[in-house]
């Protein structure tokens, strides 16, 4: 990095503190807090790197996009391993019974918002977690996807009225449907939502 006094090391030390919070709460509600700091270092990284195309005046939409790309790649990763672990317990297990894991302790509710969001499309997930988990405005979302406001705002719309049939097929016939995808209480530690 560059001496202290340097405008560019001040700008992104300024950034940093600022928005380090903000991109690791992002990450952590995608997948889990362990994970969520190499995400965020890796997009703070980016940054540093490409410092010339932050935007100075609104830098969280910028570091958003780039911390759902971190993602994207920490979660094609782990799908991989995933994919790789299930093969070699298969040949280990072949003519076993293979228990399955414990319950959750998870609250009904939750357990509902987050079925219903992981079966919408990614793009809905992400139009749905970017106005209510990160409480972007609908320009500064419309930046983190890559689209305008407009093709975001009805991108919105469908996402939420998919999330409610969505919701109301997790409660059965009648059931209720929240006004809104609130963030789910603070995860436990090491828990992952692959969503």
């Amino acid at each position: 990095m560059a001496d202290r006094g340097d405008p560019e090391h001040d700008r992104f030390k300024a950034m940093y503190d600022q928005y380090y919070p903000a991109v690791l709460r992002y990450a952590a509600r995608r997948v889990g807090a362990e994970a969520a700091r190499d995400i965020a270092a890796e997009t703070f990284l980016t940054a540093w790197r490409r410092l010339d195309r932050v935007p100075a005046g609104q830098p969280l939409p910028w570091l958003y996009a780039t911390a759902r790309r971190c993602l994207a790649n920490e979660l094609r990763r782990r799908d991989r391993r995933e994919r790789l672990d299930w093969r070699i317990r298969a040949e280990a297990t072949r003519g076993q019974k293979v228990a399955g894991p414990e319950p959750s302790e998870w609250v009904a509710g939750r357990l509902a918002v987050l079925a219903a969001l992981a079966g919408l499309r990614p793009n809905d997930q992400e139009a749905l977690r970017l106005i209510e988990w990160e409480q972007l405005d609908v320009a500064a979302a419309a930046r983190a996807m890559g689209c305008s406001a407009a093709t975001f705002r009805v991108r919105l719309h469908r996402a939420r009225r998919r999330f409610a049939r969505a919701m109301g097929q997790a409660d059965g016939p009648g059931g209720s449907v929240p006004d809104a995808v609130t963030p789910p209480p603070a995860f436990p530690s090491g828990t992952e939502i692959r969503t």
